[in-house]
């Protein structure tokens, strides 16, 4: 059985659903989740690189404006 949220399964048993799906409802949900989780570590990732590139860029650019000016 997959990964499956109990709050989303209770919630669409409480509201009348059958069993069976409100389970595979559930488990759908939980595997956007687990995608999003990925794509927000992604979207981290990527933040500190450009960060990085911004900062190694900004220190070239001293150093070349130090050369030009010296």
């Amino acid at each position: 059985m997959a990964l499956m949220l109990s709050k989303t399964y209770d919630a669409f048993k409480a509201a009348g659903a059958p069993e069976d799906k409100a389970r595979e409802a559930a488990e759908e949900i939980a595997g956007f989740e687990d995608r999003l989780s990925n794509i927000e570590s992604d979207v981290k990732l990527l933040k500190w690189i450009a960060g990085f590139n911004v900062a190694l860029s900004m220190a070239i650019l001293a150093l070349l404006l130090r050369l030009v000016a010296g």
